[in-house]
This record gives C-alpha cells, structure tokens and sequence, in this order.
C-alpha cells in the first residue's frame, strides 16, 4: 500500500561554492506517501535535494524502472512486498551496504529477513499496512458491511470503488470464492476474473492515486482501500469506517530499494537512515495512517494512532491476512490478461 510531497521539492542550494553541482536524491515513490515535513528536514539537514516523483501502482513503477537509462534513474524507490523478490531476482536493485544504514536493529524482527529478500541484501522495510473495505456509514442502509462478498450487494450498483491494482482486485475475487489470493492455478484465476465482471456494474472507479477521495466527494459509498488513505479520509470525513473483512485482509510491507543504476547511492542511502530514526518514523506513522516497522518508533507514538485499529490491526483483524507474494511471469500474464479484459467490458 502518497501526493503530499509534491514532485520536485526543489528549496536549498547546498553551501559552498555557487559553481558547485547541488546534490539530488531522485525519490520514485507512492502519491501521497511521503510527509513534506520529512523532506524538508532531511534537505535542511543534508543540503541534499529531493526531486519526488510518483506511481500509482507496482507495475507502472517496476515498468519504469526496467526501461529507464541511466541518464534518468532513480535513487531511490518503495515496491511493495512481491515486487522487492521479482525486481531482485531480475537484477534490477542495487545491495544495501548494511554498513551505511542507522538504525536498522530497530525494525520488527517479524518484517525482515523475509522470503521476498533473505537477510534484507536489497531492501529496507518502510511501512506496512492493509487492504480492506470502506464503507461510509451515513449513507450505508440495510445490514452493516463486513466481507468482500457484500461489493456484489445490488444496494450498492454504481456506488463501488476498487483500487486500480491488479493483484488485489484479483485477490478480492479469489478469496470470494475460497482461494488464496496468490493463487497461479489458470482456472481459479479464470474464476475470479468471472466472478469480477459481476461486480462491474457496480463499480463507479478505480482508484490507487488517492483511494480516499471518491468517498468524500461522495462518488462512492463502498468498495476497497488501504488503511492509511481510511485514516486520512476520517479526519475530513467521520462517517468513513475501516473493515476488516471477514475473508481476510490483503496485507502488505513497502520497503526502500537502490535501482542498479542510481546516481547517488550515498544519498539514498542517508535517506533510508534518516527515516529509520525514531521520531522520524514516528511522524510518518502519524501524519499518513500507516504502521511503521519500527519498533522504537512504535514507543513514541501518539496513543490516539497507536491504538487507532485501522492503522494498526490486533491479532483478531489478521487471522486470515494474507500476504501477497511472486507469483511468477507466467501466471502474471494470466492475471494481466484477464484484467485487461475486465477493464475494458470485454
């Protein structure tokens, strides 16, 4: 599971020298899911300017990153959880020399040393966070919504949002019908994709820029979110309520990554560094709903978020959590097939 800091954030020359070349760090992230706050204090710290630019999904990201040369690459960029396995498998990212990170000891034992990158060789985790359901209480009536399955509710044609994300518009369908999410078996898959264009003439958007908006501007009233933009969409918005639904949450975990090609490594990372720092996750945490992975973080939040359940979940809200995971090329090309399809009516 990202617009707050705008691309180009371009402030501070570093001192010294006028003729001297400023140092840049490209960051290639998620809208909305970086506080400005956090930027500018790094570039007053550092002198180092943050050039921010935007995706709004792993594969617009990942497809970027591959095409890119190296005269327009990144520093520095946040894939989520399966993405981190594919693009390290792939040669696509740069090693983390551990020997330049601060504060890594801090994270969650639990949120490193996954299957996606043994011993974190490429990856630092960021944030981690779900998705699930948003429902806007003052305009649901009838029986309260608490699974996937109730999208298909004909009370809420034409009212549905779905992030624009392949992977867990999928795993939506796939647990519907009692499968895991990760599932590569074509004829599951084919099934899900069935099941999906049933809900499409419910469907009102999609929406992975900022999910929160077509709830408040009362585009829709139901339909798939990730938990941080639900925590920024209820300080506007009281009567939009996070869901845990009853077949299971999507849970994810977006780390730092150093494409192979990055110019400034040093400054990424610095950054990494920066971020790993207590009151530095900490405000993140705060400012944008998601969890943070770092546990001394974790000692000084706000009660008000670190109670807060849509940020994060008690042990009760991830029985049946799943993460996804690589599913591999090939059953990826089913899944871009059929969502094509499903997109486009046919």
């Amino acid at each position: 599971m990202k617009k707050l800091a705008l691309a180009g954030l371009l402030a501070v020359s570093l001192t010294g020298c006028s003729s001297e070349e400023p140092k840049v760090l490209n960051l290639y992230n998620w809208s909305e899911y970086m506080p400005q706050e956090v930027l500018n204090r790094f570039q007053e710290e550092t002198g180092i300017q943050v050039v921010y630019t935007t995706y709004d999904s792993n594969e617009a990201m990942y497809a970027r990153l591959k095409l890119l040369d190296d005269s327009a690459a990144y520093d520095l960029a946040i894939p989520s959880t399966y993405y981190v396995s594919k693009m390290r498998q792939e040669e696509l990212l740069m090693p983390i020399d551990r020997s330049k990170i601060e504060g890594f000891d801090n994270l969650d034992p639990e949120l490193v040393n996954l299957d996606i990158d043994p011993g974190n060789q490429y990856s630092v985790p960021y944030l981690w966070g779900t998705t699930g359901l948003a429902v806007d209480t003052s305009d649901i009536e009838g029986e309260p919504v608490t699974a996937w399955e109730d999208l298909w509710d004909e009370r809420f044609e034409g009212k549905v949002m779905l992030t624009n994300d392949m992977r867990e518009v999928f795993h939506v369908g796939l647990r519907v019908l009692g499968y895991s999410g990760n599932s590569t078996n074509p004829e599951e898959i084919e099934a899900a994709y069935e099941k999906l264009t049933e809900l499409m003439p419910s469907v009102r958007t999609f929406n992975s820029d900022a999910p929160r908006m077509p709830y408040l501007e009362g585009e829709t009233d139901v339909g798939m979110i990730w938990n941080g933009e639900a925590v920024m969409g209820k300080d506007t918005m009281p009567s939009l309520e996070y869901v845990y639904p009853q077949e299971g949450i999507i849970a994810w975990l977006d780390s730092f990554v150093i494409p192979k090609n990055a110019k400034n490594p040093e400054a990424a990372h610095q950054f990494i560094s920066f971020v790993l720092r207590p009151e530095i996750s900490a405000l993140i945490s705060e400012e944008i709903g998601y969890a943070t992975p770092n546990l001394a973080a974790r000692e000084v939040l706000d009660d008000e978020v670190a109670n807060n359940r849509a940020s994060y979940p008690t042990a009760q809200d991830m029985l049946n959590a799943e993460f996804q995971t690589d599913i591999g090329d090939d059953a990826l090309q089913i899944y871009a097939k059929y969502w094509e399809m499903l997109k486009s009516g046919r």
